[in-house]
């Protein structure tokens, strides 16, 4: 409205532009926010069939494994390490006091040296018999009065001779007896000897192969007896899984087949060999225990629980349903999922179950197959509302 003039407007008529000037920002900038928001990703739940198979439990065990135990004993003097500690093949995990036995093989040295002083002072009167023998140990006959100027001369043509000659000597065999006695003696000492070197490194229990210690039994300052356990040791670089199968399932089995396995450590998938299968069941429980390798680097470690997926055809196929690993967002304990109804979101709790391999999860309820869900739904997402500020 115009008043007092042409190019003049009324106070309403300012009022009247700045609204309109006014409504026309607001609904710029809701405009731009809504342009602003970002696009929700979706998904098509999918279906799958599964069947055929049954899941059976077990649990992650060393490739190799050995309870070590002393075989003499004494007092516990070294360990080399704590649970988690490894080693080398040969090196030392434990000793045992070896004062006794040191003492008792000094003891067997010194029998040795005596009974060698021994051997060779028979050698030495052997010599001396050969070259300047004794009347009595020539003749046989003490006294006979043969002067001693006569004797190195019939020592060799008579005086052994005829002391052989009367059978009261043989004086070649007796001197032979007596070294061969010596002999007899140094042998001994030499196994005695022997036999403490092998109970010496009996003290010393060294690792069998490449591995840690997984157990422990003992500390320092312990006294054992032959039979003790000391350490577990194991070799923890490929792993196994172990487990109870029942004979219906174990029946399908082959070594060298391939089954997925599903740990406990991340929830991951691994492809697992069968290894072993033991040729008797349990009576009891009627299972066979088999074993499956593990590849290598595979996470976790002895003890860690794991699924393997067997084949059972007395489990019959079904079709479920399954929706990317992206979709399912966990309100409090439950698992949930956003799906598109018109195009708003709703919230639907879900029963899951296992992840499948290609990275799907199956969902066992509250889902048709038809619904498209919401991936990476952001945390103020809402049922009935898109996004923040819409």
């Amino acid at each position: 409205m115009r008043t007092g003039g042409a190019g003049r407007l009324s106070t309403a008529g300012v009022l009247s532009l700045a609204c309109a000037f006014g409504l026309l920002d607001i609904g710029t900038a809701r405009q731009a926010g809504a342009q602003a928001a970002p696009a929700l990703r979706t998904a098509p739940v999918s279906t799958t069939t599964t069947g055929g198979e049954a899941c059976v439990g077990g649990t992650l065990i060393p490739f190799k494994e050995v309870t070590l135990t002393a075989q003499v004993p004494g007092r516990v003097t070294f360990i080399a390490g704590s649970e988690g500690h490894g080693a080398e093949a040969g090196a030392v995990l434990m000793q045992i006091d070896d004062d006794g036995i040191q003492a008792r093989r000094r003891a067997a040295l010194a029998q040795i040296a005596q009974a060698e002083a021994t051997l060779r002072n028979s050698q030495m009167q052997y010599s001396r018999e050969l070259c300047a023998p004794r009347v009595d140990s020539i003749t046989g006959f003490p006294g006979m009065g043969i002067p001693n100027s006569v004797r190195p001369v019939l020592h060799p043509f008579f005086t052994r001779g005829f002391a052989n000659s009367f059978g009261n000597s043989n004086t070649v065999l007796e001197r032979q007896a007596d070294l061969y006695a010596r002999g007899v003696g140094i042998n001994q000492a030499q196994a005695r000897l022997e036999a403490l070197d092998a109970q010496a490194r009996d003290t010393k229990t060294p690792a069998p192969f490449e591995g840690v210690i997984i157990r422990k039994h003992v500390e320092t300052g312990d006294t054992v007896q032959p039979g003790t356990s000391l350490p577990d040791f194991a070799h923890v670089e490929y792993l196994r899984i172990e487990a109870e199968v029942p004979v219906r399932l174990a029946a399908g089995l082959d070594i060298g087949m391939i089954v997925p396995a599903r740990l406990d450590v991340g929830g991951m998938t691994v492809d697992a060999r069968v290894a072993q299968i033991f040729p008797v069941a349990d009576p009891r429980r009627h299972t066979v225990r088999v074993k499956f390798d593990l590849p290598a680097d595979t996470p976790g470690g002895p003890g860690t629980y794991a699924e393997r997926t067997l084949p059972d055809p007395s489990v019959p196929l079904r079709t479920e349903q399954a929706i990317p690993a992206e979709a399912p967002v966990w309100r409090g304990s439950l698992p949930a999922v956003f799906v598109l109804e018109e195009g708003r979101p709703s919230l639907r709790l879900v029963r899951v179950g296992y992840p499948l391999a290609d990275g799907r999860i199956l969902v066992i309820s509250r889902l048709k197959g038809t619904e498209q869900v919401i991936l990476d739904p952001p945390a103020d997402l809402v049922s009935g509302k898109a996004a923040a500020g819409e």
